[in-house]
């Protein structure tokens, strides 16, 4: 474990950097967001990090009270990080720092990376409602718990664990434009970029919009 540099500066944002302002910190803090992620789950969605630095900062993580390691019981017998309270408190922290970078995303590069499951925090800032969503993209499937927490989750990847509220069909072109506030979801659901069905009040909800 590093021992913990500090900027030794007798203010909260200068002890917060202290705590997150650490090369792939928060991005650990996105993908845990999902909730408990083995090291290797978190090696294949964070690419580019090596394993010793990623060991590390989850080390740091665990010693500042930001994420816990468990056991799981059998079958499974493998251990899991996730998110403490304080941890999970960075959620407000993420959205912002994403809504202030989307208009740095530009034209996707040819070595940028991309999961399915990136796009979630933005899509839960343009969602207007509560429910369980799930969303398809080209690139794989996830859901969002919008306007809620449930168990301390905030999105999954995979299909919804139930029937969820609304399911929304769309491109990441889509969830870019979404993402930089340049299209809202109505807007989008209207003019068909966004197919969206279920049954749920945030289905008929953004069908109507």
């Amino acid at each position: 474990m590093s021992p913990r540099r500090s900027y030794d500066q007798y203010c909260s944002a200068a002890r917060a950097l202290d705590l997150v302002g650490d090369r792939w910190t928060l991005l650990i803090v996105r993908e845990l967001l999902a909730g408990p992620r083995r090291y290797t789950d978190l090696h294949a969605d964070l690419p580019g990090v090596s394993t010793d630095v990623l060991a590390s900062r989850l080390k740091d993580m665990e010693r500042d009270g930001l994420t816990t390691r468990r056991r799981l019981p059998p079958p499974g017998a493998v251990y899991v990080y996730e998110l403490t309270g304080r941890g999970r408190e960075l959620l407000p922290v993420l959205q912002a720092l994403g809504a202030w970078g989307a208009p740095e995303l530009g034209e996707r590069r040819p070595t940028d990376a991309v999961r399915a499951h990136w796009f979630a925090l933005p899509l839960l800032r343009a969602l207007d409602g509560e429910g369980l969503v799930e969303v398809r993209l080209e690139e794989g499937e996830f859901h969002v718990y919008a306007g809620m927490e449930e168990g301390g989750l905030v999105y999954g990847e995979g299909v919804a664990p139930r029937e969820p509220d609304a399911r929304l069909v769309l491109d990441v072109d889509t969830c870019t434009a979404l993402a930089q506030g340049e299209l809202s979801l109505p807007d989008a659901v209207r003019a068909g970029r966004v197919e969206v069905t279920g049954d749920g009040t945030l289905a008929k909800a953004l069908r109507e919009a």
